[in-house]
C-alpha cells in the first residue's frame, strides 16, 4: 500500500482543513515529520489509521475523541485518505460521531459515523464500494490489505513506545500476523480438515460405542456373555410355552362349544313359557272380541237406513237457513222504509242551502277585488323597513370605522415611541456575539488547562512510584551483583582445591608438572558450581535490565512532565490569570452574556416586527379613511330611498278601509269563504245522492223480502216429506227407536278397523296353538340346563388360556429381542472396525499436522518458521550493521513448556558474549534497532514471495532518541538504503540529526489556534 494525500477536517490538534500531498515527496521518498511537542506529528499516522480502520495507531482515543475543541462549529471533522494497492486507487472518508450544529436553529445535534470507499480504475472511472456504513467499510479495507488494525500496526506503522510489541510477540501472535502478510491460510485450512474429520471419525467411534452399550441396556444386558446365556437358557422354555398354549386353547374351544347348546336349549324353554303366557291373555280377550264382532254387525245395518236419515238431516238443515235468510230481511226492509223517511226530510232544505252558498261566493269575489292594492302597500312597507335597518346598519358601521381609526392612531404612535430604545439595544448583537465566541474559546482554554494540571498531579504521582521502585530496583541489582561476584570469587578461589582433590601420587601436577605434591591446597568454604555461579549472574543481569527498564521509564514521566507543563505554560500565555479563573464562573459568563443576547437577538426581531407594523398600520389608516367615505355615501343614498317610499306609503293607506290593511288577514279571509262554498256545494250534490240510493234501495229490499217468504214455504213442504219416509224404514228395520239407529251408526274407517282386529285375534289364537304343540314335542325329553355352572367352567378355561398366552408372549418377545440385539451388534462391531482403521489414519496425520506430538509446531507453523527464518536472515543483516557486528536474530527452536505453542518465537545472538539470549534482555535503544530490522526484513520477505501483500510503505514513530550517535548513523544509512530500494519511509522524530540528514519534510507549525502542515522539499 502506498500512500497518495491525506485531507484532515477538525481533526486532534488541527482546527483547519489540512492536506498532505505525498505525491509531491516523490516517488520512493524518505521524510521526516517535524514540530514540538504537542503538534500534531504522530496525528497525521493517527489519521491515517483512522481513515482505514476507525482506530488510531496507539488505540488510545477514540475516533469521537479526535474532534479539534478549536475548531468552528461549521466545520465536520472527517478524513479523506486516497492510497495506491497495485494499479488500482482508491478513496476512504471516514467521519467520526460528534455534536454538530443545527442547520436551522440553536442547540446541536448528534452526527453519526460514517464512512464511503471509492475504486478508481485506470480510465479514471469510479465504483462506489461502501456508502455509509463503516462496519462495511472496515471489512473491505481489511481484504484490499490483507491486515486487521493491529497487524497494520506491526508491520506498516512502529508506534511510539510499541517497537518491543513486535520483538515479544508470541508463537501464536506471530502466527496470526505471518499468516495474514504470506497467505499461509491453506495451510491453517489444512490442518482445520484433518482436526475436523479426526474429530469426525472420533466422535463416529464414540457414537458407534454409545449405541453398542444402548443396545445392550435396551436390552437389559451387560455383555455379551449375558445374551448368549440367555438365549440358550430361553429356548427349551420357549418350546413348553407353546405346548401348553396350544392345549389350553383346545379346552377353551370344547367349553365354548357347550355353553352355546345350553345357552340354546334354555332360549327354547323360555319361548314355550311365553307361548303359553300368551295362550291365556288370549283366553281373556275372547269377550272383547265377541262385542266387536256384534258391534260390526249392527254398523252393517244401520248402514242400510243412513241415506234416508242423511237426507232428512239435509231437509231440515235447509229449512233453519231459509227461515234465518226470511228474518234477515224483513229486518232490512224495515230499516231501507226509514232511511228513505230520513231523506224526504232533507231533500225539503236543499233550496235554503242553494242560497247561502250564493251569498258566501259574491262575498269573496268582493274581498279578492282588493288584493292588488293591499300587495304593493306590502311591498313598500317592506322596502320602506329595509331602508330603516341600513341606515342604522351605515351608521353603525361608521361608527365602528371611527373607534378603529383612534386605536389604530393610538397603536402607531406606542409603536413609534418603542424604536429609538430597541435600535439601542439591537446594536449590542455584534459585541455579544464576538464576546461569547472569546468566553467560549477561554473555556475550552481552560478546560485543557484543567486536563493539564491533573495530569501533571498523575505524572508526579507516578513519578514517586517510580523513584522508590527504582530505588528498590537498584537495591536488589546491587545485593544480585554482589552476590554474583562473591560466588565468582569463590569459584575462583576453590579452583586448586578442586584440582589438588583430583591429583594423585606420581602424576603430573597440570599447573607445574611436578611430580610430587608436598602441600596440597585445600578450600575452607564450600565451592559453588558453575549452575549456582550462571544462575546468579542471570538474576544480575535480569535486575540490571528491570533497573534499566524502571529508569527509562522514570526518564520518560519526566519528559512527559516537561511537555505537559510546557503546554499547560502556554496555555497560561494565550490566557492570562487563568488559574485565577473556575468552571462555575466561566459557564455563569457565558450564560450572562448568552442570556444579553438572547435579549438583543430579541430586541432585533422586535424591531424589525414594529418597523412592518408601522408600515402596515399606515396602509390600514388610509383604507378606514376611504371605507368611512364610502359609508356615509351609502348612508345618504339609503335615507332618501327611505323618504320617497314613506310618502307612498302614506298615501295608499288613505285609499284603504283600515279593516281590511292586512294583506294576509284578508287572503285568509277569501280563502276561508270559497272553501265554505266549495262545502256547501258538496253537500247539496251528497244529499241528493244519498236520496237516489236510499229509494234504490228500499225497492230491492222489499222485492228480497218477497221472494225469502216462497223459498221459506217450499222449505217446509220438503222436510216433511222425508221424515216420513225415514219413520216408514224404521219401523220395518231391527232397530227399536231413532237412538237405537244413532247409536250403532259407524264410519267406514272405523268397521275397517273392526273387522281387522277381529281377523288379527283368530290369526293369533291360531299361530300361538300350533307353536306351543311343536315346542312341547321337542322338549319331551329335555331338562333345563345350569348356565351358570357352564359359565364358571369357561371364565376358568379362559384365565388360564390368558396365563398361558402371557407366558408364551413373553418368551416369544424376549427372544425376538435377544436375536434383533445380537443382529444389531454385530452390525455395529462391523462399522466400528472400519472407523478405528480410518482413525488410525487419519487422526494420527491430524495430531501431526496441529503440532500434538513432538515439539508442538504444527503444520503452519512449521511453514511460517521456515519463512521466518528468511525474515531473520535479513532483518540480521540490517541489525548487524546498525549494532556493529554484535546481535544477531535468530529463531528460538526449544520447545516452550506445557501445551504452549512453540517455533517462532525469537532470541538475539550477543557476538560480545558469544551467547544466545531472550529478545527481552535487550535495551530501549537496542530494541528499537532489533524492531526496526524486523519491520524492514518482514518487508523484504514479504514482497519477495509470491502471493505475499506488498508492504512498501513504513512509518517509524520517534525510537531514534535512544540511539547513540554512531547507531543513529547506522540506522538513518539503513532508512536511505531502503529508500533507494523502492521504499516509502516516514520517520516522526526530535533528533536534530534526522532534520539535518533527511531533506524533505513534513512541518507542523503548532499556534494557538490550531497546528498547520507544510510541506519542505530539497
Amino acid at each position: 500500500m502506498r500512500p497518495l494525500s491525506l485531507t484532515m477536517v477538525a481533526f486532534g490538534p488541527f482546527s483547519t482543513k489540512q492536506v498532505i500531498d505525498f505525491k509531491a515527496l516523490g516517488t520512493n521518498p524518505l521524510f521526516l515529520i517535524n514540530g514540538p511537542t504537542g503538534a500534531g506529528k504522530t496525528t497525521i499516522l493517527d489519521a491515517i489509521c483512522f481513515a482505514l480502520y476507525g482506530k488510531t495507531t496507539g488505540d488510545e482515543r477514540e475516533g469521537a475523541q479526535m474532534r479539534c475543541d478549536m475548531a468552528s462549529d461549521e466545520l465536520l471533522t472527517e478524513v479523506n485518505f486516497s492510497f495506491q494497492l497495485g494499479e488500482r486507487h482508491y478513496h476512504i472518508r471516514r467521519v467520526p460521531e460528534q455534536p454538530r450544529a443545527k442547520k436551522s436553529g440553536d442547540g446541536y445535534t448528534l452526527q453519526k459515523p460514517e464512512a464511503q470507499l471509492t475504486c478508481i480504475e485506470a480510465d479514471g472511472s469510479e465504483n462506489l464500494l461502501v456508502a455509509a456504513k463503516v462496519s462495511e467499510a472496515t471489512t473491505q479495507i481489511e481484504q484490499l490489505t490483507g491486515l486487521d488494525v493491529d497487524q497494520f500496526r506491526q508491520v506498516m506503522v512502529l508506534p511510539q513506545g510499541k517497537f518491543r510489541e513486535l520483538l515479544m510477540a508470541d508463537s501464536k501472535a506471530r502466527e496470526k500476523i505471518f499468516s495474514q502478510l504470506f497467505q499461509t491460510h491453506i495451510y491453517r485450512q489444512i490442518e482445520d480438515k484433518l482436526k475436523q474429520q479426526a474429530l469426525g471419525i472420533k466422535k463416529d467411534v464414540e457414537a458407534m460405542r454409545n449405541r453398542r452399550d444402548g443396545v445392550l441396556q435396551g436390552a437389559e444386558l451387560e455383555s455379551d456373555e449375558a445374551l448368549a446365556n440367555e438365549l440358550e437358557t430361553l429356548a427349551p422354555e420357549l418350546d413348553s410355552a407353546v405346548a401348553k398354549k396350544a392345549e389350553i386353547d383346545k379346552q377353551v374351544q370344547q367349553v365354548n362349544q357347550q355353553l352355546e347348546q345350553a345357552k340354546q336349549l334354555s332360549d327354547e324353554f323360555a319361548s314355550l313359557a311365553q307361548l303359553n303366557v300368551l295362550a291365556r291373555q288370549l283366553d281373556e280377550q275372547k269377550t272383547q272380541n265377541d262385542q266387536q264382532e256384534a258391534q260390526l254387525l249392527a254398523g252393517r245395518n244401520a248402514k242400510l237406513l243412513q241415506p234416508v236419515f242423511q237426507a232428512v238431516e239435509s231437509r231440515k238443515l235447509e229449512l233453519t237457513q231459509a227461515s234465518e235468510l226470511q228474518q234477515k230481511l224483513q229486518r232490512h226492509q224495515q230499516h231501507s222504509q226509514d232511511s228513505l223517511n230520513q231523506s224526504l226530510a232533507a231533500i225539503a232544505k236543499l233550496p235554503d242551502l242553494e242560497a247561502q252558498q250564493q251569498q258566501i261566493l259574491n262575498t269573496a269575489q268582493q274581498r279578492r277585488a282588493l288584493l292588488p292594492q293591499l300587495q304593493q302597500l306590502e311591498q313598500l312597507n317592506v322596502h320602506v323597513s329595509d331602508c330603516q335597518q341600513q341606515m342604522a346598519k351605515a351608521e353603525l358601521q361608521g361608527k365602528q370605522t371611527k373607534t378603529t381609526l383612534a386605536k389604530l392612531n393610538d397603536d402607531k404612535l406606542t409603536a413609534q415611541a418603542r424604536v429609538p430604545q430597541l435600535k439601542a439595544d439591537s446594536q449590542q448583537l455584534l459585541v455579544l456575539q464576538q464576546q461569547i465566541s472569546d468566553t467560549k474559546h477561554h473555556a475550552q482554554l481552560y478546560a485543557q488547562w484543567l486536563r493539564g494540571r491533573t495530569e501533571i498531579e498523575q505524572i508526579h504521582a507516578r513519578l514517586l512510584a517510580a523513584k522508590a521502585r527504582g530505588a528498590q530496583l537498584n537495591t536488589h541489582h546491587e545485593q544480585c551483583e554482589i552476590y554474583s561476584q562473591t560466588l565468582t570469587l569463590r569459584w575462583h578461589q576453590g579452583q586448586a582445591a578442586i584440582l589438588a582433590a583430583q591429583l594423585s601420587k606420581g602424576e603430573a601436577c597440570p599447573v607445574c608438572g611436578s611430580l610430587e605434591h608436598p602441600q596440597l591446597a585445600q578450600s575452607e568454604q564450600v565451592v559453588p558450581t558453575d549452575e549456582e555461579r550462571e544462575a546468579a549472574q542471570a538474576n544480575e543481569q535480569r535486575a540490571l535490565t528491570e533497573l534499566t527498564n524502571a529508569r527509562s521509564d522514570y526518564r520518560q514521566l519526566k519528559e512527559k512532565l516537561k511537555e505537559v507543563e510546557q503546554r499547560n505554560s502556554e496555555l497560561g500565555e494565550q490566557l492570562p490569570g487563568i488559574d485565577r479563573l473556575t468552571q462555575a464562573s466561566l459557564e455563569s459568563a457565558l450564560a450572562q452574556l448568552e442570556q444579553q443576547f438572547a435579549e438583543a437577538t430579541k430586541a432585533q426581531q422586535q424591531l424589525a416586527e414594529i418597523e412592518n407594523s408601522l408600515s402596515a398600520m399606515q396602509q390600514q389608516e388610509l383604507q378606514l379613511n376611504q371605507q368611512l367615505d364610502q359609508e356615509r355615501e351609502h348612508f345618504r343614498q339609503r335615507e332618501k330611498q327611505f323618504n320617497e317610499s314613506a310618502g307612498q306609503l302614506k298615501q295608499l293607506q288613505a285609499a284603504i278601509p283600515p279593516e281590511l290593511v292586512n294583506l294576509a288577514a284578508l287572503e285568509q279571509e277569501i280563502t276561508k269563504l270559497e272553501q265554505t262554498a266549495t262545502q256547501l256545494k258538496v253537500q247539496i250534490s251528497s244529499l241528493r245522492e244519498q236520496h237516489t240510493q236510499v229509494e234504490q234501495q228500499s225497492a230491492s229490499a222489499a222485492a228480497q223480502l218477497q221472494s225469502a217468504n216462497e223459498t221459506l214455504a217450499r222449505a217446509n213442504e220438503q222436510f216433511q216429506l222425508a221424515l216420513s219416509e225415514f219413520e216408514r224404514q224404521l219401523q220395518t228395520s231391527k232397530f227399536d227407536s231413532l237412538s237405537a239407529f244413532q247409536l250403532a251408526l259407524v264410519t267406514d274407517d272405523e268397521m275397517a278397523t273392526l273387522a281387522q282386529q277381529i281377523k288379527q285375534y283368530e290369526q293369533q289364537c291360531i299361530t300361538n296353538q300350533a307353536n306351543i304343540a311343536q315346542l312341547t314335542a321337542k322338549l319331551v325329553d329335555c331338562t333345563l340346563p345350569d348356565i351358570a355352572a357352564i359359565t364358571e367352567c369357561k371364565t376358568q378355561r379362559e384365565t388360564q388360556q390368558q396365563g398361558a398366552l402371557d407366558a408364551w408372549q413373553q418368551l416369544s418377545g424376549r427372544m425376538r429381542q435377544l436375536a434383533q440385539t445380537a443382529e444389531q451388534l454385530k452390525s455395529l462391531d462391523r462399522q466400528s472396525e472400519k472407523l478405528e482403521a480410518q482413525y488410525a489414519v487419519v487422526g494420527t496425520l491430524s495430531d501431526v499436522a496441529n503440532g500434538n506430538t513432538g515439539n508442538k509446531i504444527s503444520l503452519q507453523r512449521f511453514v511460517l518458521s521456515v519463512l521466518l527464518d528468511d525474515v531473520l536472515l535479513e532483518a540480521s543483516q540490517r541489525l548487524q550493521l546498525m549494532s556493529k557486528g554484535r546481535y544477531r536474530l535468530l529463531r528460538k527452536e526449544d520447545r516452550a513448556k506445557g501445551n504452549k505453542a512453540s517455533g517462532l518465537e525469537l532470541e538475539v545472538e550477543d557476538a560480545y558474549t558469544a551467547k544466545v539470549r531472550s529478545v527481552a534482555t535487550l535495551s530501549g535503544g537496542e530494541s528499537f534497532m532489533a524492531a526496526l530490522s524486523m519491520a524492514l526484513g518482514l518487508s523484504d520477505v514479504v514482497q519477495a514471495y509470491a502471493g505475499g501483500i506488498k508492504l512498501d510503505t513504513l512509518f517509524i514513530d520517534e525510537g531514534f532518541g535512544s540511539l547513540d550517535q554512531d547507531s543513529l548513523e547506522l540506522a538513518i544509512r539503513t532508512l536511505m538504503d531502503l529508500q533507494s530500494a523502492g521504499r516509502m519511509v516516514g520517520v516522526i522524530s526530535h533528533v536534530t540529526e534526522m532534520k539535518e540528514q533527511i531533506a524533505s519534510r513534513i512541518d507542523i507549525v503548532k499556534s494557538a489556534t490550531g497546528s498547520e502542515v507544510e510541506l519542505v522539499l530539497p
